[in-house]
């Protein structure tokens, strides 16, 4: 119970600023206030307006906001998302494009479960649909989770995977993007051996901790500071009362927000003390570049708290992975097994996150692939971010992803249909 109420206190705290920014902004905006031209007036109006939306925020889940996208025949194309596979911690979404024949490229956009919705993405697939047929993992909140759905650890993850490649087939090109690098090879290494005929075409990773210890940076330390037992004192709590998860173990959102703008608190201080003065200018809009920046941010999503603790502990601590030491259900998953799949690495320079050397590793566990099959890329002065969603994404990174995938898509492969499951 004192966990559950420890969780609950966090939501009436963020409810309870939720309301005081809704009743400043609601006051203020009072026609006779108008009587009294008081720059304090405006200026709390401005207060109400950015907190209330700031706190509405933080439990919403935003939409990709995906309606249409113009496509290489110079048309405008509605844009469908649809759920291909249900599960009950996550889905596997389809980005279809109206009117549109089907994209010889299929891939597999892996999103990271890390406090952020799938949606963090969004620019990361509007560059994609263009001309390819996009599927991404579509993580589920685990505060909406009932317990009866039993629990959710790091080798679930990697079954979920292993699931989604062989729905859609061994035609498919898979991304992962960050958190998800280890689990997807780990994935990929598991088909290998159990269901050769399912493995991918292509395997991306992009800016994942394959090896944590290859660069050690504030997250890694951070890691081997802390003990499981503190991690899971500090950091883990019960749903409240007001989910359907209620009594579920998680790493609540707001409290991996807390974490998030702690990191960088004198540059969100400074920007939300901005953007309540652009307000009160009437310089703000909808859309600007806080909203838009700060509506997908403050969005957190409260993560199994199985899936934390055995990502940090197996992952992190023990670096399974990157001693290719890796179980699942009991069953040692060799990486070494991978003989077909092309594998490509991207690191950031600036990437403080997972620092160069720690996606790269991946290379030298593929002792059973090809030289000729593997690739690797550093992106000059790109940091996390901006290696899979900003300028260096869309200027240098995407057209070589692609082109990496074209390089192997005539390839034949020993032992691989070439149908789709569907």
């Amino acid at each position: 119970m004192r966990y559950m109420a420890t969780y609950d206190l966090m939501e009436t705290i963020r409810n309870t600023n939720q309301w005081l920014g809704a009743s400043a902004r609601t006051l203020a905006s009072f026609p006779y206030m108008a009587m009294l031209p008081n720059p304090a007036i405006r200026w709390m109006a401005a207060w109400g307006e950015v907190t209330e939306r700031s706190f509405e925020r933080m439990v919403a889940k935003p939409d990709w906001g995906i309606d249409s996208i113009t496509c290489d025949d110079g048309r405008d194309h509605l844009v469908n998302v649809r759920t291909v596979v249900e599960r009950p911690f996550g889905d596997l979404l389809h980005f279809e494009v109206a009117g549109r024949e089907p994209q010889p490229r299929k891939i597999l956009l892996v999103a990271p479960m890390s406090g952020h919705y799938a949606t963090l993405l969004r620019s990361t697939v509007k560059s994609l649909i263009t001309n390819c047929e996009v599927y991404v993992t579509d993580w589920h909140n685990a505060r909406d989770i009932p317990v009866s759905a039993g629990k959710f650890d790091v080798e679930d993850y990697t079954l979920y995977l292993v699931d989604f490649m062989r729905h859609l087939g061994p035609e498919t090109n898979v991304v992962a993007v960050c958190q998800p690098a280890p689990l997807t090879l780990a994935a990929t290494a598991y088909l290998a051996e159990e269901d050769p005929d399912a493995q991918p075409r292509t395997l991306t990773l992009i800016g994942g901790p394959i090896d944590p210890d290859a660069t050690p940076t504030d997250v890694t330390d951070f890691g081997h500071r802390v003990t499981m037992g503190q991690l899971e004192e500090t950091m883990c709590q019960r749903v409240g009362f007001k989910y359907a998860g209620v009594g579920r173990r998680v790493y609540p959102g707001l409290l991996q927000l807390s974490s998030f703008m702690s990191m960088n608190m004198d540059r969100h201080s400074k920007a939300f003390t901005d953007q309540i003065l652009r307000v009160a200018r009437g310089e703000a809009s909808d859309h600007d570049p806080h909203n838009k920046f700060y509506d997908e941010y403050l969005a957190v999503m409260d993560m199994p708290a199985e899936f934390y603790l055995s990502t940090v502990e197996r992952i992190f601590k023990n670096c399974e992975v990157a001693k290719n030491a890796f179980t699942v259900n009991g069953k040692h998953v060799d990486i070494g097994k991978i003989t077909t799949v092309a594998v490509k690495t991207v690191e950031g320079a600036n990437d403080d996150i997972s620092a160069p050397g720690q996606c790269v590793a991946a290379l030298d566990l593929l002792t059973g692939l090809p030289d000729e099959k593997k690739a690797s890329h550093l992106e000059p002065g790109a940091g996390h971010y901006g290696i899979f969603a900003g300028k260096s994404w869309r200027n240098n990174i995407r057209p070589l992803v692609l082109n990496f995938i074209d390089q192997n898509a005539g390839e034949a492969r020993s032992g691989a249909s070439l149908s789709v499951v569907n």
